[in-house]
C-alpha cells in the first residue's frame, strides 16, 4: 500500500496535537502508548469533540480512567486557552471538548484561506490500470463501474501528490480475437458466426463499416485488426464523453510481436522457475505462495492469460513505476496469487503489486434487473447508461457503495429531479449557494471578512457550528478514501456537507443578516460551495450554478 499521508497544521490537527501533547504530559516516562482518538461526540449536547486518551492512558499509569480524564481536562484547558470553552469527563472516561466562539471564527478564517490536502510522503509514481475491457463489443455498463471508480481513485491519488499515469490494457490476441474476427468475417459472406463467436447489432455494423471499405473476408488479420480499431475509437469515445481519459493505451498483442514476452519466460527459465511436463511449459508458482504451479504454454504452443500478463507486468515495474493498482473483475480473485507469485519470480517486489476486486453492477428498473451478456449481444452499454441518466448520475450511482459490494443502480431514481436523488440534492445544495452569493454580490454585501473572536458578533448558531465541522472533515475524508481505496466515502461526505448546508440555511438567515452576521454566515456560504465543489470534482462529477 502506497505510504500513509503526513497532515499539515490546521484546526483538527492542532486539537489531536493538544490532546496528543496533554496526554504525553500526563504519562511522563512511560512507554508511549496508543494514538488518541479525537471524535465528534454523536449528540452536540456532549462536546464538540470527545477523545478516548484517559482511557489508554489509565492501565499504563495505574489510574482509573475518570481519575486521568480528570488530569486531562486541566492540561487541556490550559494548552487551549480561548480556544476552549470547557473540557468535561464523560462516561467511563472520555474527555468531551466544547469549543469557543473565538475557535470557530479562527477556524472560519482557516476555511476561507482554503484547506491543503495532506500529501503522501514519500509521493509515489502509480500505474493505474482499470477497465481494459475486451476490444470484442462496446464498453457496457459493468464497465462503467470499474471506469468510474478507477479514474475516481487515479484523482484521489493525485490529490495526495502521488503522480498516477492512467492505462488501459488492450486484450487484442488470443482466441477471443480469433473468434470476434470470424463473426465479423461471417457477417460480410453471410455465414453463420463461429461456435462461441459474438452476435449483436453492432458486429453487423461493424461488418458493413468494412464492407464499405472493401476489407476482404477472407483476409482475417485485416477484419481482426481493422474490427479492433473501431470498437477501441468506439470504447475511447465512450470513455471521454465519462470523463476518462486514458494516458496509454497497452497491446497485449505488442508484447508478443517485439519479443518482451519471450524474453520474460527466458528469465524466468533462467532462474530455475519454470519446466516442462506433459508438452507445457510450467512457472513454478508454488515457490512463492501459490496453491499450485501453473501452465505458461500449452501443449499446443497457444500461451495461457499469465504468460502474457507477467511479460505486461514486468514491462510496468521496468517502465520506472514503484506501485502497480489493478482494478480487475469479481472473477479473477483468484488470480491474484499466481500474479504475485509471477512477479516475485521475475526478481521484482511483490508489494508493489496491488489488486482491487470490483463486484458486479446491475441495472434495475422497476424493481427487475436487467440482465447483460457481451457475447450474446444482449446487454447494456455505457452509452445508453448515460443517454438514459446523465454523466453525473452514472458516476456518482457506480461509486456510491464500496467496490467490494454488489451495486444496484436504481434508474428510476437515478432519472429523479427531487431530494430523494443524492446527486441532485448535492448538486442542487452548490447551485443554490452560487445563487445565495450571487445575489449577496448584487445586493454589495459580505465585502468584508467575518471577524475572528470578535465577542460582538452573536454567538455561533449549532447549524452554524455543525457545517464548519463538517467542512474541516474535508482533507481528512480525502485522504482516506485515497488510502482505503474508497471513492464512496466522498459521496456519503457530499451527501453530508449538503445536509448540513441545508439544515444550516433553514435556520441563518445570510443576504440581510444584521450584527455582522451577513459576513459570517457568506463565508460559510463560500466556504461551503468550494468544499461540495472540490468533492464532487475528485468524483467526475460537475458542480452546477443552475438547477
Amino acid at each position: 500500500m502506497v505510504a500513509p499521508p503526513v497532515a499539515p497544521t490546521d484546526p483538527i490537527t492542532e486539537l489531536a496535537e493538544a490532546v496528543a501533547a496533554a496526554a504525553a504530559s500526563i504519562r511522563g516516562s512511560e512507554a508511549p502508548g496508543a494514538q488518541p482518538a479525537l471524535d465528534r461526540p454523536p449528540k452536540p449536547e456532549m462536546g464538540d469533540y470527545s477523545t478516548n486518551a484517559a482511557m489508554l492512558l489509565a492501565a499504563p499509569l495505574g489510574r482509573s480512567p475518570r481519575d486521568v480524564a480528570a488530569s486531562l481536562t486541566e492540561a487541556l484547558t490550559a494548552s487551549l486557552g480561548d480556544h476552549i470553552d470547557r473540557a468535561e469527563v464523560a462516561g467511563p472516561g472520555f474527555v468531551n471538548l466544547h469549543l469557543s466562539e473565538a475557535w470557530y471564527s479562527d477556524a472560519l478564517r482557516t476555511l476561507g484561506s482554503g484547506l491543503a490536502i495532506p500529501t503522501t510522503d514519500p509521493p509515489a509514481r502509480i500505474l493505474l490500470e482499470f477497465v481494459s475491457a475486451n476490444p470484442t463489443g462496446p464498453l457496457t455498463a459493468a464497465g462503467g463501474r470499474h471506469a468510474a471508480f478507477g479514474d475516481s481513485l487515479a484523482r484521489l491519488l493525485e490529490a495526495t501528490g502521488n503522480d498516477v499515469e492512467r492505462e488501459y490494457y488492450i486484450n487484442d490476441a488470443g482466441g477471443q480475437i480469433e473468434r470476434f474476427a470470424g463473426s465479423i468475417a461471417a457477417t460480410l459472406t453471410g455465414d453463420a458466426a463461429p461456435e462461441d463467436g459474438y452476435e449483436g447489432e453492432y458486429v453487423t455494423e461493424i461488418g458493413a463499416q468494412l464492407a464499405r471499405e472493401g476489407v476482404d473476408p477472407a483476409d482475417l488479420d485485416s477484419v481482426r485488426d481493422r474490427g479492433i480499431a473501431l470498437m477501441l475509437d468506439g470504447i475511447r469515445g465512450s470513455l471521454h464523453r465519462y470523463g476518462v481519459d486514458m494516458d496509454t493505451w497497452f497491446s497485449e498483442r505488442s508484447l508478443q510481436g517485439d519479443g518482451r514476452m519471450k524474453a520474460a519466460l527466458a528469465r524466468l527459465r533462467d532462474a530455475g522457475h519454470i519446466y516442462d511436463s506433459d508438452d507445457a511449459v510450467w512457472l513454478r508458482t508454488t515457490t512463492f505462495g501459490d496453491d499450485k504451479d501453473r501452465v505458461l504454454v500449452r501443449a499446443s504452443g497457444e500461451p495461457t492469460y499469465l504468460a502474457p500478463d507477467l511479460a505486461y507486468h514486468h514491462d510496468k515495474l521496468e517502465r520506472g513505476f514503484g506501485h502497480l493498482i489493478d482494478v480487475w473483475g469479481a472473477d479473477h480473485h483468484g488470480y491474484i496469487a499466481r500474479m504475485r507469485a509471477a512477479i516475485e519470480a521475475l526478481g521484482c517486489d511483490p508489494s508493489a503489486f496491488e489488486v482491487v476486486i470490483m463486484q458486479l453492477v446491475h441495472l434495475v428498473e422497476q424493481g427487475e434487473r436487467a440482465q447483460m451478456s457481451k457475447r450474446r449481444g444482449d446487454f447494456v452499454t455505457l452509452d445508453e447508461v448515460l443517454d438514459d441518466i446523465g454523466v453525473d448520475a452514472t458516476r456518482y450511482f457506480m461509486v456510491q457503495r464500496s467496490h467490494d459490494t454488489t451495486l444496484d443502480i436504481d434508474l428510476d431514481l437515478a432519472r429523479s429531479k427531487s431530494s430523494d436523488n443524492p446527486v441532485y440534492y448535492i448538486q442542487y445544495a452548490h447551485a443554490r449557494i452560487v445563487s445565495i452569493l450571487r445575489k449577496a454580490a448584487e445586493e454589495g454585501a459580505g465585502s468584508g471578512e467575518p471577524a475572528a473572536g470578535d465577542e460582538s458578533l452573536p454567538t455561533f448558531e449549532p447549524t452554524e457550528k455543525a457545517i464548519i465541522k463538517r467542512l474541516l472533515e474535508y482533507p481528512s475524508e480525502v485522504c482516506e478514501a485515497a488510502e482505503r481505496r474508497a471513492p464512496h466515502r466522498l459521496c456519503a461526505y457530499a451527501s453530508q456537507v449538503a445536509a448540513d448546508f441545508h439544515g444550516f440555511y433553514r435556520d441563518c438567515q445570510v443576504v440581510g443578516a444584521q450584527g455582522g452576521l451577513e459576513e459570517r454566515r457568506i463565508a460559510i456560504c463560500s466556504a461551503t460551495q468550494a468544499t461540495i465543489a472540490q468533492t464532487l470534482g475528485l468524483l467526475g462529477i460537475s458542480a452546477p450554478d443552475r438547477m
